[in-house]
């Protein structure tokens, strides 16, 4: 064979292998060919093609790997299982930058499904590379391999440390400084990831001075950006006051507000989950987002959405409504408490149903002032029907049995009190009777309308057990009355009347 004849022959397999990886990859990117692939066998085929002599082939082979394993926990697991990874490990460092791109999404897609894989590609050292690949000039590197560590971290808190202790964080907070918005994107997400576990995995980003760098991207024109900006403070913020403080510190507000106007629905949710997570630890932070507006901007992000984008805003009013009697009072003067009853009556899960009677009753919990502004919105029929009704889920039911017992227990406004007279079950009625029972001793016309009304007679029809809380509470209501206005709206007094009618003998 001439030297001819067998370069033509080394052509043809180059060619052949070229051609065999990008088929592989561009089928891959289609869920119905993955089941195809993956009983062919093409694990093992690609697996030699990670060492080719051409980097092309390389790059190639490592992206449909990457593509495959992301598709389902089985083909990373093949992955796993195929000795894969120590070569990819390997490569990372040695190769081109379009190789370790397509390596870093290969650990990266194998990673994300579970934390025994994500350990997997810890427990081959892949962690020191990926930190490395940081440090790379290219953009597009330093992305994929922040993206990897993300996704490594987001699991638990033992492979969030396994991130930071292979020294990830200054690196990602350097990366959020960079030009490149993807970049930035990539690495805030990480942060986010890393800093959500644990107060001390929190505090170890804010040691590297991170939130300087992410409060001054709140205002980026980029949604997206925005969102993982707003997702990586709100992680950091939620774990203790100091924490949230040191957000505060590095004056977000009123800059913050401005995204719960958003065109974008996740930066409003994220904006409001920040504000939420920093109104939770203490009144005097709730003080601050009061005095910088963050309660009225809430309630109107809250009407301008819908779904689960309203949760974290809900959420927000009842945190700092729990506080105080004067927090409460602020998200009354600024029409909270409207806007959670529209919640209540609008939202079709029973989740938001119950964040939103949630806080309506810490709302209502604080005085007969607080109370009456949430029962004047006739909210209070609406609680007892959610609680009442057999399709509520659990927790809904328990959280609108606490919130009416929390708003009852202060209410003193009759009106709103009276329609619950004739559907509450017993363990709600007492509740209600039990208001009655300390309003109508001190308030003649409140007696006049309870008998007008058909008030007095429904109370008359409640069978309480003798000697029990209700039976004192309806003793005291009959106590405000004299003997024959009660006799009268006693069950069965007509019919006494009309029998003594019958047994009446004239005197002719």
């Amino acid at each position: 064979m001439s030297q001819r004849q067998v370069l033509q022959v080394f052509e043809q397999y180059q060619k052949a292998r070229t051609q065999f990886v990008q088929t592989v990859a561009e089928l891959a990117t289609r869920s119905q060919n993955i089941e195809t692939l993956q009983n062919a066998g093409v694990m093992s085929l690609l697996r030699p093609l990670l060492l080719d002599v051409v980097p092309t082939i390389q790059q190639t082979a490592a992206l449909a790997l990457g593509r495959l394993a992301n598709y389902n926990d089985d083909l990373a697991e093949a992955v796993v299982k195929g000795d894969i990874l120590p070569q990819l490990v390997y490569s990372l460092a040695e190769q081109n930058r379009f190789y370790k791109k397509a390596a870093a999404f290969v650990l990266r897609a194998v990673g994300k499904h579970s934390p025994q894989l994500a350990q997997a590609i810890v427990d081959c050292g892949a962690l020191d590379t990926l930190v490395i690949c940081l440090e790379d000039f290219d953009p597009g590197v330093k992305e994929a391999a922040a993206w990897a560590l993300g996704y490594i971290a987001r699991h638990n808190a033992e492979l969030s440390q396994a991130v930071v202790d292979a020294g990830a964080v200054p690196l990602l907070v350097l990366c959020i400084q960079e030009p490149e918005i993807a970049l930035k994107r990539i690495a805030a997400s990480a942060l986010s990831d890393i800093s959500k576990h644990s107060p001390e995995l929190a505090q170890t980003v804010v040691d590297a001075g991170a939130i300087a760098h992410l409060a001054q991207m709140i205002l980026n024109p980029d949604a997206k950006l925005k969102r993982q900006v707003l997702s990586a403070l709100s992680q950091i913020a939620k774990h203790s006051v100091d924490l949230a403080e040191m957000a505060v510190e590095a004056e977000i507000f009123p800059v913050v507000l401005t995204c719960l106007k958003d065109s974008d629905e996740y930066v409003k949710k994220n904006a409001a989950t920040l504000i939420r997570e920093i109104a939770k630890h203490t009144p005097e932070l709730s003080q601050l987002i009061v005095n910088a507006g963050g309660v009225a901007a809430v309630i109107d992000c809250i009407g301008n959405c819908k779904g689960n984008v309203r949760l974290p805003g809900i959420m927000m009013l009842g945190y700092v409504a729990a506080h105080s009697e004067n927090l409460a009072m602020a998200v009354i003067i600024s029409k909270g408490v409207p806007q959670l009853s529209i919640c209540l009556s609008e939202e079709r899960e029973d989740h938001m149903k119950a964040a939103a009677a949630w806080a309506l009753g810490q709302i209502g919990r604080h005085t007969p002032e607080h109370a009456r502004a949430v029962a004047v919105t006739n909210v209070l029929p609406v609680l007892l029907s959610l609680y009442m009704e057999t399709e509520s889920s659990e927790d809904l039911q328990v959280k609108t049995k606490k919130a009416l017992k929390n708003i009852l227990q202060k209410c003193t406004y009759l009106p709103a009190l009276e329609p619950l007279l004739h559907d509450a079950p017993p363990n709600i009625l007492k509740h209600v009777v039990g208001q009655f029972s300390k309003v109508l001793p001190h308030d003649s016309k409140a007696r006049r309308l309870f008998v007008t009304s058909g008030g007095l007679k429904k109370v008359q029809e409640i069978k309480a057990e003798p000697g029990s809380l209700l039976q004192e509470y309806i003793n005291t209501i009959n106590n405000c009355y004299p003997e024959e206005i009660v006799r009268y709206y006693s069950p069965g007094y007509s019919d006494a009347l009309l029998e003594r009618v019958e047994n009446y003998q004239p005197v002719l």
